[in-house]
């Protein structure tokens, strides 16, 4: 979930600086005598929001070594049989996906694992040190390929142009609704007034947090085929479900406040649309039922 909020909070962030830097240059003439010009508000918002989400594409693996204190492991020179091996498991994982050779990383902290990257053959796929040392190796591997499947289907690049379209609507709506504040409720008829940027500002919080339902909702969906891309490249779903019961019964790490929706937790409530993993127990029936398939 880390690596997801990071890429999350970056688009924003370059997001919000783009759309404040496009004003001050005066490329926001999207607001005319006549009224809204809706093409180039239209492209306006699109430019804004798939620029923050590519961005955050690009420097994904950097923010994810920054963020987790990975440690790549030099495949040609590995410091012990533990790196040898999870080198030598992805790269044949890898082989078998039909992707390029990931780098792979460990990192200090809780059981988890994680790949990240703009491109398939240029990827990252990490694990923690407390994942290493509470499974088996049986089940590291699928864990492993679990990630492995992530960076086979796209799943970055996806989350990427998904991102970059609720973005656009979100900068889009929240215009529309600040204009028609300033002009129809308000009644200011000179260029735009106080009205409409506190309007676009709030539209853009709430359009925002309803727009992350719809990733949360994508990111869900994902790790199930990540899970059933395990699957296959193992060739058996019983180490990936075996890796995942042992995940539901691990105590989890402290996580940040905005981290406490947990994807682990199979409470029905509203944080669980926030939530960018599904339960753990729907994870293993999902899995269950493609075996009896």
């Amino acid at each position: 979930m880390k690596r997801i909020f990071l890429f999350l909070m970056t688009n924003l962030a370059v997001m919000v600086v783009l759309g404040v830097t496009l004003n001050i240059l005066g490329i926001n003439r999207f607001i005319t005598a006549e009224g809204l010009d809706m093409t180039q508000l239209l492209a306006f918002s699109a430019v804004v929001g798939f620029t923050g989400s590519i961005i955050s594409l690009l420097i994904s693996k950097p923010m994810a070594k920054w963020s987790t204190g990975a440690r790549v492991i030099n495949p040609a020179a590995p410091a012990n049989s533990t790196e040898a091996w999870l080198v030598d498991t992805v790269h044949q994982l890898a082989d078998r996906a039909g992707i390029g050779h990931p780098e792979v990383a460990i990192y200090e902290g809780e059981p988890n694992a994680f790949a990240t990257g703009a491109f398939k053959n240029d990827a990252l796929v990490a694990v923690s040190t407390g994942l290493l040392n509470s499974m088996t190796e049986e089940e590291v591997a699928a864990v492993l390929g679990h990630e492995v499947a992530h960076v086979a289907n796209g799943d970055m690049v996806t989350l990427t142009l998904i991102q970059g379209v609720v973005n656009t609507f979100v900068v889009f709506l929240s215009r529309i609704v600040g204009y028609v504040v300033d002009r129809v409720i308000l009644k200011n008829e000179r260029d735009v007034g106080i009205g409409y940027y506190i309007s676009v500002i709030v539209c853009e919080i709430v359009f925002g947090i309803l727009a992350s339902i719809i990733v949360a909702w994508f990111s869900r969906q994902r790790e199930y085929r990540a899970d059933a891309g395990a699957a296959q490249l193992l060739g058996s779903a019983d180490p990936m479900i075996h890796a995942l019961a042992r995940l539901g019964g691990l105590t989890p790490g402290e996580l940040p406040q905005q981290l406490n929706a947990s994807g682990i937790s199979g409470k029905v409530n509203v944080a669980a649309l926030f939530s960018t993993h599904p339960p753990i127990e729907h994870r293993i029936n999902a899995l269950r039922a493609r075996v009896v398939k």
